[in-house]
C-alpha cells in the first residue's frame, strides 16, 4: 500500500509554483500578513521617508487627507478579499490603538524593525531653557515643531516637561543633602561643645561657689536666674535685631540690657537684689515678647546660642587656668596674719633668759611606754591645733609627748608659741631640723638631688612660663614643700627617735577629734605602717602616682595595688629597722634622680618603700578631702577620729572651704593677745 504523500508546510520561498492554499480561514493568515504591508505599511513608510524620516508623523495627521484616502481604500479592498473575522480583529486593533501611525508600528514592532533616528532632538541650553519654561506659563512654552505638527508639539512638551521635573528632584535631593549635612555639622558643634561644657572640672576652678545653698536647692534663687536667662535672650535679639536693621527694637533691647544688669549686679541670691528687680522682669519680658514676634527665626537663635555658649565655654577654660594657678599660689603662701604671728613670737623668744627656753618633763621624750607624736610642721598656727585637738579629746593627757621638727626660722616661734600655751599635762619638745648633722647631702639622696643644678632648673624654670595659663601646670613643682626636708623626714624616723618602739605621725593640716591612744594597740601583723587606704571612688591606686612604663616599677609593682594616705600613720620603730625601710627608701629615691619613675612629692616613694608593709586600718580612724572635696559626708566627718585637710583649700587660708572650716578653728584661742594683734580672727 502506498504511503500517502506529506503536506508541505506554506512557505513564501516560491519553490515549486508555491504550496496548495488551505481550506480553513487558519490557512488564509500568512497571505493577510503580506496584504497589510503591501497597502498599509508600505504606503506609511513611503510618506515618512518622503517627510525626511520624521518620527511622529500619525497618517491620519495628514492635512490634505491623501493618506487617509488612501488608508479608507486600502481597508475597503481588504474588506472584499479578507474573511470577516480577520477584518474585524484588524478593525478593533486600529480602533483601540487609535489612528495607524509609526509611533503604533515603533512601540509594537520586533526589535528588527527599531531605529536610533526616528527621533531626532535638537540640542539646546538645558538649564537656560528650563529657567524659561519654567517663568512662563505651560501654553507660552517655547517649541522647536512646527505648528503644522500639533502631535509633535505634544510629545516634545511632555519630554521637557518631563525634564524638567527630573532637573527639580536633582535639585530638590542637592538641597536636602545640603540642608541634612549642615543639620550634621550643628548637632555636633552642640555636642562638643557640651561635652567640653560638661568636662570642665569645676573642682578645680576653686569650688568657692559648689557648696553654696542657691545650688543645693533648684527652686531657690529663682529671680535672679530669670533675669539673667532675660538678658541672654536680649542679647539674642538685640544681635537679630541689628542684622535686620530693625533700629528701634535694637535700642529698647540694650536699654532693657543695661537695666537689667543693673538690677541684677553681683547678686547671688534673691535676697541680693535691687528692689526694683520685678518691674525690670516685666519691663524685659515686655521687650521680649515684642521681639519673638518681629524677629523670630529658629535657626538663627539656636546659631546666635551655640556661639555664646562655645565662647562661654572658652572663658571657663581660661579662667579654670588661671583658678589653678592662683589657688596654687595661695595655697603655697602664708597669710600676713600666721607670719606676723611668727615673727612677733620669734622676737619675743629670743628675748627670753635661756633658763626660761626650756620645757618641763624632758625626761618622758625617750620613755616607750608614753604615747609618742611626730609633727614636722613650719606653721606655727597649724602645729599649735594639731596639739590642742589631740589633748583636748585624749583621756590620759600626760602619757602624750610631742615631738615637733621645724626649720630655724619658725624655731623660735614654734618654741615660744608652746612655752606661752602648754599642752596641760603632755610632755612637747620642740627641735631644728638644721641641727641634725647627720641628714647631710652624702647620706640623703634627696638632700643631694635637691642641691643639684638639674633639679633647681627642673623647680624653678619648669618650661619658662610667662603667663598665668601657662604657668599654672608647673607651679606645683615649686611649692616649698617638696624642697623642704622637713617633708622628706618622714623617712628617717628611727633616726631622729633611735629610744622609741612605736610613733604616730601627723600632719599638721589635720584636726584630731577623739582618743588615738587605741592606735598603739592595734596589731600590725608584722607590717611596718599601719594606714588607711584610698582606693575608694575618690581616690587612686598605685598607677596613678607611678610611672608603670618604666620597666622597675612594672616589674616590682602591681598597679591596682591600693594605695594610702599619709597624714595620720602609726609606725613600728622596730620592725622598720629590721627590714631597712630607710635603705629601701635610699635605693628607690637614687633611682629616680631623673624623675623617671614618679614626678614629686613623698607618696609615690612612701608607696614603694612600704610596698607590702603596710597594714590597712579601719576608715573611720582618717578621714581626707577636706581641702579639696565638698560633698564628704557630715556623718562621716562627725564619726571620724582624725580628719585631713589634705587639697590646697587648707583651713587657715581665706580659699578655705566654709563648711569645714569651723572643725579647724574651734581649736584656736582667738582671744589671745598675739592672734588678736595680728588681725586673725574666724
Amino acid at each position: 500500500m502506498p504511503t500517502p504523500k506529506q503536506r508541505l508546510p506554506y512557505s513564501t520561498s516560491g519553490e515549486g509554483g508555491g504550496g496548495r492554499r488551505a481550506a480553513s480561514g487558519s490557512a488564509a493568515l500568512p497571505p493577510v500578513v503580506v496584504l497589510v504591508f503591501l497597502f498599509v505599511v508600505a504606503p506609511s513608510l513611503f510618506f515618512v521617508v518622503r517627510n525626511g524620516g520624521r518620527g511622529h508623523v500619525h497618517v491620519a495627521s495628514d492635512p490634505k487627507g491623501k493618506i487617509g484616502d488612501q488608508e479608507a481604500a486600502a481597508m475597503k479592498n481588504l474588506k472584499s478579499i479578507l474573511p470577516k473575522e480577520v477584518f474585524d480583529a484588524i478593525t478593533a486593533s486600529q480602533q483601540e490603538s487609535g489612528t495607524l501611525s509609526l509611533d503604533f508600528f515603533r512601540n509594537r514592532a520586533s526589535p528588527s524593525w527599531k531605529t536610533d533616528d526616528l527621533v531626532i532632538e535638537k540640542s539646546m541650553d538645558v538649564d537656560g531653557k528650563a529657567k524659561a519654561e519654567n517663568s512662563l506659563p505651560e501654553h507660552d512654552l517655547p517649541t522647536n515643531r512646527s505648528p503644522k505638527d500639533p502631535d509633535e508639539h505634544q510629545v516634545d512638551k511632555a519630554a521637557k516637561v518631563a525634564r524638567r521635573k527630573l532637573r527639580e528632584k536633582r535639585r530638590e535631593k542637592r538641597a536636602m543633602d545640603l540642608v541634612h549635612k549642615d543639620d550634621e555639622a550643628r548637632v555636633k558643634l552642640e555636642n562638643a561643645a557640651i561635652e567640653r561644657s560638661k568636662a570642665v572640672d569645676s573642682a578645680v576652678l576653686g569650688k568657692y561657689s559648689i557648696w553654696r545653698k542657691e545650688n543645693e536647692n533648684e527652686n531657690s534663687d529663682s529671680t535672679v536666674r530669670l533675669m539673667r536667662d532675660q538678658i541672654i535672650m536680649a542679647r539674642v535679639y538685640s544681635a537679630l535685631a541689628k542684622s535686620k536693621n530693625k533700629n528701634d527694637l535694637y535700642q529698647k533691647l540694650q536699654t532693657r540690657i543695661k537695666e537689667s544688669q543693673w538690677a541684677v549686679g553681683e547678686a547671688s541670691a534673691d535676697a541680693d537684689l535691687h528692689h526694683s528687680a520685678p518691674e525690670k522682669i516685666r519691663a524685659m519680658g515686655q521687650v521680649l515678647s515684642k521681639a519673638r514676634e518681629e524677629v523670630y527665626d529658629c535657626m538663627a537663635i539656636t546659631q546666635r546660642l551655640r556661639a555664646m555658649l562655645q565662647s562661654a565655654d572658652e572663658q571657663v577654660r581660661s579662667l579654670k587656668k588661671q583658678s589653678t594657678f592662683l589657688s596654687q599660689l595661695a595655697a603655697k603662701t602664708i597669710p600676713n596674719s600666721i607670719h606676723c604671728l611668727s615673727m612677733r613670737l620669734t622676737i619675743d623668744y629670743y628675748l627670753l633668759p635661756l633658763e626660761e627656753r626650756k620645757f618641763p618633763r624632758s625626761e618622758n621624750l625617750e620613755n616607750p611606754n608614753l604615747y609618742h607624736y611626730a609633727l614636722f610642721s613650719d606653721n606655727v598656727l597649724a602645729a599649735s591645733v594639731v596639739v590642742n585637738s589631740t589633748i583636748m579629746n585624749a583621756k590620759e593627757p600626760e602619757k602624750h609627748v610631742f615631738h615637733l621638727v621645724t626649720d630655724k626660722l619658725n624655731f623660735g616661734a614654734m618654741n615660744m608659741w608652746f612655752l606661752l600655751n602648754p599642752p596641760g599635762k603632755a610632755t612637747i619638745h620642740v627641735e631644728n631640723v638644721d641641727e641634725f648633722k647627720w641628714l647631710n647631702s652624702s647620706y640623703c639622696p634627696v638632700l643631694r638631688q635637691l642641691e643639684s643644678a638639674a633639679m633647681k632648673e627642673y623647680y624653678f624654670k619648669a618650661d619658662h612660663p610667662t603667663t598665668l595659663s601657662a604657668g599654672s601646670s608647673n607651679l606645683k613643682y615649686r611649692n616649698p614643700k617638696y624642697l623642704s626636708m622637713l617633708n622628706h623626714l618622714r623617712f628617717y624616723l628611727p633616726e631622729v627617735y633611735p629610744k622609741l618602739d612605736k610613733i604616730l605621725f601627723l600632719d599638721d593640716d589635720i584636726v584630731v577629734q577623739k582618743d588615738l591612744t587605741r592606735l598603739w594597740d592595734v596589731d600590725l601583723n608584722g607590717k611596718v605602717n599601719g594606714a588607711v587606704e584610698t582606693c575608694g571612688e575618690s581616690f587612686h591606686r598605685f598607677d596613678k602616682y607611678l610611672n608603670f612604663s618604666n620597666p622597675h616599677i612594672a616589674r616590682n609593682f602591681d598597679p591596682n595595688a591600693c594605695g594610702w594616705a599619709y597624714g595620720m600613720n602609726i609606725f613600728d620603730l622596730k620592725e622598720w629597722k629590721k627590714k631597712d625601710i630607710t635603705g629601701i627608701y635610699h635605693k628607690w629615691q637614687n633611682m629616680n634622680e631623673d624623675r623617671v619613675l614618679w614626678k614629686l612629692g613623698t607618696l609615690p616613694p612612701g608607696l614603694l618603700t612600704f610596698y607590702k608593709l603596710m597594714h590597712p586600718l579601719d576608715k573611720s580612724w582618717h578621714v581626707l578631702g577636706l581641702g579639696y572635696n565638698p560633698s564628704i559626708d557630715r556623718s562621716e566627718i562627725d564619726s571620724a577620729a582624725v580628719v585631713h585637710y589634705n587639697g590646697n583649700m587648707k583651713p587657715w587660708l581665706e580659699l578655705a572651704m566654709t563648711k569645714y572650716r569651723p572643725y579647724w578653728t574651734k581649736y584656736i584661742k582667738y582671744d589671745h593677745p598675739y592672734i588678736r594683734g595680728c588681725n586673725l580672727s574666724e
